[in-house]
């Protein structure tokens, strides 16, 4: 069907048909700290062509995301400047390996908010109307609004992508699961830095009917997402007419009768109120 993903270990979405309104698509810390020349990834060692690979499958799927309708959220991972908001055991780890969070590198200082290493990749650069979700740690949900942001514009099935698949994109999908939404992983959409980590993480996904949700490749999400309606084919909602506030009316002058009026009911009720306090 149209709006049901070739996906395993079962057609996604479970409980009906995909449908743009519910929908959102997670692109998950594609900075340059994970992915370019000097980051922190490159800095540790790793072959960053391995966490570069998920990009030109997803900018088909954004392409396509974008031209359904359906929500797209980014999301960084980094700290304060302060480093208020790095744990003790997180920052002894990267110094371990000789990449210590916040200090100076090729990059700027190491997954520091604002600094050049922190930014998204340019292939996937968000448009002004995506909201970015900027994240102290692996998960997307935690210590973020992103929970708060899906229910209020009722989003309910995500598509995630991003890097990299064992670390932030599983955990990720770990905590969506557990909180009610339908995830599906996109497999070539995603990336690691180790190529048995990340088949592992897809296995994963697919055991015990699908524990965590479903696995597709990008070929399968575009399927389903270009037969969608385009979003700008839906006429866009008629605009209540404008609320029009007249000016008050000018004072209006009143002849002598009118005043000589008002001075005798004026009398009147100060007579009448005088004869009930005797």
């Amino acid at each position: 069907r149209g709006t049901m993903l070739r996906s395993q270990p079962y057609s996604w979405p479970c409980g009906g048909p995909l449908d743009a309104s519910t929908t959102a698509l997670v692109l998950i810390d594609m900075q340059h700290d994970f992915c370019g020349k000097g980051g922190y990834v490159d800095r540790m060692g790793y072959d960053i062509s391995a966490t570069r690979a998920p990009i030109k499958p997803l900018q088909r799927v954004l392409a396509a995301a974008r031209a359904a309708g359906v929500r797209v959220i980014h999301t960084r991972e980094g700290h304060r400047p302060s480093l208020a908001d790095l744990p003790q055991n997180k920052r002894l780890r990267s110094t371990a390996i000789g990449t210590e969070i916040g200090q100076p590198g090729p990059c700027g200082r190491v997954l520091v908010r604002g600094e050049p290493g922190w930014e998204l990749i340019d292939e996937l650069r968000p448009l002004p109307s995506e909201d970015i979700i900027d994240k102290p740690g692996k998960g997307s949900f935690f210590a973020t609004d992103l929970e708060h942001l899906l229910r209020t514009t009722g989003c309910q099935r995500l598509l995630l992508g991003g890097i990299t698949t064992d670390v932030c994109v599983h955990t990720t999908m770990r905590e969506a699961n557990d909180r009610g939404f339908e995830c599906c992983l996109i497999t070539d959409g995603t990336g690691a830095t180790d190529r048995g980590n990340h088949a592992a993480a897809h296995k994963m996904v697919t055991m015990q009917g699908g524990v965590f949700g479903a696995i597709a490749s990008s070929d399968a999400v575009l399927q389903v997402l270009d037969a969608m309606p385009r979003a700008r084919d839906s006429a866009p909602a008629a605009a209540p007419p404008p609320v029009v506030l007249l000016p008050p009316p000018p004072p209006r002058a009143i002849s002598g009768m009118e005043a000589a009026g008002l001075v005798l009911l004026a009398f009147a009720a100060g007579a009448a109120l005088g004869a009930r306090l005797r």
